[in-house]
């Protein structure tokens, strides 16, 4: 097949050498920001006065950039610095060595699958040089249930015997245009760790915490395996870096703000082009604070984190005051009762709302907000106050009927947005399992947390 006539192309399926993990069987379903299938053609290129051409390029240039991935590619599998170096263009010494770095930081990780792909109908010329959508399959083995296909912008140039090298691996505006999320090892070194379970990627400023890290990690699957009743692969990829870079670049972080959070928990889709992917796994970034902080929070916050990860796509069928609860509940699982500590604003929430009588659990869409720290404690007290009043599997029973429910809602063709909310749906189970209104449980957890952590 001619370059020209070929709308597709996929690089050398070769994989890495095979592992004995198996992968990670947790699939969600995730909603994402519209992206768009393919831009690059009105997108103006970096420097509007260079002379761009959308025509088929040249023969042999697709050939070329075939030969120049491909070649990459094998380099990253078979740990050939040399041969990825030689792809490169000369005349840059800062992006040289930052890709050295790039190819630093990618060896560390279990490559599963690691290869690239572009349709040559996302090609455009600038003068001599080309821009090209390029595909990255990327697949950590024993943790992805699948290869993670993520779009980027390489720019080609032709070296002194016309043959094209990488010059560019960046277009910060093509990408923000196209929601591209730079992985960790995409915006700079990073070091990689891992023990049976728990794969941690750090940075030199980060990367002295990591034993720690990783022992909280593997005590918190244990932890969290013996409470949430769910088959899950009990294994984890976890995000300890030294700033909140990444964090802030995530689409949905809870309450947008990465210094207003400890930690998140993030599925990762398969296929960022595609916007109702199913996901490779759920990972978890850590805000830089919680390495600092003394072993009992953060193992608290690992397996409220945990949590999330054990439920995979059941999270997303339930109220946030249930998912954000149960998650807490289960956190302090093991601690002693005089060790559960309760945030103050929890605390004084409590209490006014029990005053005015005007207390009811919070919505999903403000959970985040300012109120955020006591939305945690009524949440978490609601929880157990239903695991005192009718046994823990009450709460999985809510969880359950709610994964059912939405799942006829989606085999029915309903628009949840019509009015048939989440929220709705989980008031009316948790009527229908427990006879109480939301609002009801609210006052029931307020009394509660009062009695327990005094008047």
């Amino acid at each position: 097949m001619n370059g020209e006539a070929e709308r597709s192309w996929e690089g050398d399926p070769i994989r890495g050498r095979p592992r004995a993990l198996a992968p990670l069987l947790v699939v969600l379903s995730l909603v994402l920001g519209g992206l768009s299938g393919c831009v690059l053609l009105r997108d103006d290129p970096p420097g509007a006065s260079a002379p761009t051409s959308a025509a088929p390029p040249p023969p042999g240039v697709i050939e070329d950039l075939k030969r120049v991935l491909r070649r990459r590619a094998v380099a990253v599998r078979e740990d050939r610095a040399r041969q990825f170096r030689a792809g490169l263009a000369a005349g840059d010494p800062a992006f040289r060595r930052a890709q050295s770095a790039y190819f630093t930081s990618v060896r560390q990780l279990p490559l599963g699958v690691f290869r690239y792909s572009f349709d040559p109908a996302d090609i455009l010329r600038v003068d001599g040089s080309y821009w090209v959508v390029v595909r990255v399959h990327l697949q950590l083995e024993g943790y992805d249930a699948a290869p993670v296909v993520s779009r980027d912008r390489y720019l080609f140039s032709p070296d002194t015997r016309g043959r094209l090298r990488l010059a560019s691996v960046t277009d910060a505006a093509w990408e923000a245009r196209n929601g591209v999320l730079a992985q960790p090892w995409d915006r700079g070194p990073v070091q990689v760790r891992s023990v049976a379970g728990v794969l941690g990627v750090f940075d030199a400023d980060s990367v002295d915490r990591a034993d720690d890290l990783l022992t909280s990690v593997q005590r918190g699957i244990a932890d969290v395996s013996a409470v949430v009743p769910y088959s899950w692969e009990h294994r984890v990829v976890v995000y300890a870096l030294s700033d909140t870079g990444f964090m802030a670049s995530l689409r949905e972080l809870p309450g947008g703000d990465p210094d207003a959070v400890d930690a998140v928990a993030f599925p990762v889709p398969l296929d960022d082009t595609d916007p109702l992917a199913a996901t490779a796994g759920v990972r978890v970034a850590l805000h830089p604070r919680m390495l600092a902080r003394e072993a009992a929070a953060r193992d608290r916050l690992v397996r409220h984190e945990l949590t999330h990860v054990a439920l995979g796509a059941r999270d997303d069928d339930v109220p946030t005051w249930l998912s954000e609860g149960i998650a807490e509940w289960v956190s302090v699982a093991p601690l002693a009762p005089q060790d559960r500590a309760l945030s103050t604003a929890s605390l004084v929430a409590a209490r006014e709302g029990l005053e005015s009588g005007d207390l009811d659990l919070p919505a999903s869409e403000v959970f985040n907000g300012s109120t955020s720290g006591a939305n945690y404690g009524l949440s978490w007290w609601a929880c157990e106050h239903l695991v005192s009043s009718y046994g823990d599997t009450v709460l999985w029973d809510l969880v359950d009927a709610l994964g059912d429910r939405a799942d006829d809602r989606e085999d029915e063709g309903a628009d949840e947005g019509a009015g048939q909310g989440t929220d709705q749906r989980g008031g009316e189970v948790l009527r229908r399992l427990t006879g109480l209104r939301t609002a009801d449980l609210a006052q029931a957890a307020a009394r509660r947390m009062v009695a327990t952590y005094g008047p």
